[in-house]
């Protein structure tokens, strides 16, 4: 999830837990680098499935599908965890929270969703790609079925990247206001947060 700092003159309850300067500053680092590490990793699976999905060379196909075999087995758990819990963190360090906006709401379900189908789903098929590829002898491989996970492997990357790019729209713009759980419980006294120093 992208970061999640007060804007000037933004209205909120203080949460139990704010992160100090230093610490927010941190977290917020080291959330933005993983966040574009991910970005990065997307556009290399869909380059790979792409190219394995096109190829009319069965050695290109093959290392291709190997290529994101690795990808997937070394990164993508870690890489979508990372962004996942160091973006909660910054919510629940911050006035934002997690469920007191729309758009952190959004953002939040839309990580949740990327990271399940990333782990559960993407690595699965991955793997079964490469699995295939390995056992087939370079002749068979330009007409290998493999029963539609070809094309899964160049969709799901793209509606990964679609979700990321709503996110960094949702973070930067902050629409909808508050959620109907933020208007009801501003538990604790009010203030106005000052402007965040700049990370």
């Amino acid at each position: 999830m992208p970061p999640t700092v007060p804007s000037a003159g933004l209205t909120a309850r203080r949460p139990a837990f704010v992160m100090p300067p230093p610490l927010r500053r941190a977290v917020l680092t080291l959330h933005v680098a993983i966040s574009v590490g991910w970005l990065g990793l997307d556009l290399g699976l869909l380059s790979l499935g792409t190219t394995a999905l096109t190829t009319g060379d069965p050695e290109l196909l093959r290392a291709s599908y190997l290529a994101m075999d690795v990808f997937g087995d070394t990164l993508i758990v870690p890489v979508s965890l990372g962004a996942l819990l160091t973006g909660v963190l910054l919510c629940l360090g911050t006035p934002w929270g997690l469920v007191r906006y729309h758009w952190v709401l959004i953002k939040l379900v839309t990580t949740l969703a990327a990271t399940t189908a990333s782990i559960l789903a993407l690595r699965s098929h991955i793997g079964t790609a490469a699995a295939a590829v390995s056992k087939v002898p370079p002749a068979e491989l330009l007409s290998l079925d493999l029963g539609g996970v070809d094309r899964v492997l160049v969709i799901a990357p793209s509606v990964a990247l679609a979700l990321y790019l709503l996110n960094v729209v949702l973070s930067v713009f902050k629409p909808f206001g508050r959620t109907p759980y933020g208007r009801r419980r501003p538990a604790g006294p009010r203030r106005a947060a000052a402007t965040p120093p700049a990370p």
